[in-house]
């Protein structure tokens, strides 16, 4: 095992991927000579060329109409968006063409492309530049997507993520680039939509994604110390989702909390309430909480932001709420 950052883990699956397989090649904004606006994409314009790092204009919606053409084509694009809040400029390639041109197409045409980039809140950049969409993406029919929490799982889904042959959302965070963790030093990949439990416990079923992942850890060890053994499950892809982890967990603990960084309307949250509910009501002691931002745009205030995001405070005073302590 080696120990590398977040932003090292994205740009050797990139690259790993890339040696392989010719067709593939990244674009976006910044992702060559700047090396990438997070240095995700580090040495890969020396190592490849021009032809295949791609410097984009400001242009989502032109860059992203470009790789999803030249997927119909026979390549594997590679697409990054500096945040997926500039996502919203390209969303008619994404959702319109990328995710229905193989059903539109009668199967003649399979779209193997990732747009990546990182999503939701990284400290005061305001509104329109702290959204969370991955349920945005996961409500559409065609599209997979990846939200991974670290190194290992980021390096790991990306690369099984390049090699998908439909279009995947792979969703990262400005917060976790710099985080560091242990991958293999050989070839791995994992699979898309396998959820993993990365605490075991016996009490509370705690299901979450992402960087937020990191407050249900904490909240999990002060919950330990109190007697509440939680299980943490980290859902690795929103879509496809995998319920039967979360089933399982919640047969076993008869209880559920579930963390997101999103708005609370039609989130991810929900869809997994319900499903839970619907095929594991007879399990459940109590009902089942969600924790998600409040329902209002991401202020800029330091004070404020603090409030608005999801902590580990919340998540103790959920456990306990359904386990009535």
């Amino acid at each position: 095992m080696k120990t590398i950052q977040f932003r090292e883990a994205i740009c050797e699956a990139m690259s790993e991927e890339m040696r392989h397989d010719e067709s593939i090649y990244l674009i976006g904004e910044e992702v060559a000579e700047y090396n990438g606006a997070y240095k995700a994409s580090k040495g890969m314009l020396d190592e490849f060329g021009p032809k295949r790092v791609i410097d984009a204009p400001i242009a989502e919606l032109g860059f992203a109409g470009i790789a999803v053409g030249s997927a119909m084509n026979g390549n594997r694009p590679i697409v990054e968006f500096m945040t997926f809040n500039f996502s919203l400029v390209g969303i008619d390639q994404i959702i319109n063409n990328a995710a229905k041109m193989r059903q539109m197409s009668g199967g003649q045409f399979n779209i193997p492309i990732v747009f990546r980039g990182p999503t939701a809140s990284a400290g005061q950049l305001a509104a329109t530049h702290s959204q969370a969409f991955e349920n945005w993406y996961a409500n559409c029919p065609g599209l997979k997507v990846v939200v991974p929490s670290n190194v290992y799982d980021a390096k790991g889904l990306l690369k099984s993520a390049i090699r998908d042959n439909d279009p995947v959302i792979f969703m990262e965070s400005e917060q976790m680039y710099g985080d560091k963790g242990e991958v293999p030093e050989g070839e791995y990949t994992l699979p898309l939509g396998v959820a993993d439990i990365k605490r075991e416990g016996k009490d509370v079923t705690i299901v979450s994604f992402g960087k937020i992942l990191k407050e249900a850890f904490i909240a999990a060890e002060t919950l330990e110390k109190e007697g509440i053994s939680c299980e943490v499950i980290d859902l690795r892809t929103v879509r496809p989702l995998d319920y039967d982890t979360v089933l399982n967990s919640v047969k076993k603990t008869n209880r559920l909390v579930i963390l997101e960084e999103a708005w609370p309307f039609g989130s991810v949250a929900s869809e997994i309430t319900y499903m839970v509910q619907e095929k594991a009501f007879d399990y459940l002691d109590a009902p089942i909480q969600r924790i998600t931002t409040a329902d209002t745009p991401a202020p800029y205030s330091p004070a404020l932001l603090k409030e608005w995001l999801p902590n580990a405070d919340d998540v103790v005073k959920a456990v306990k709420k359904v386990a009535y302590k």
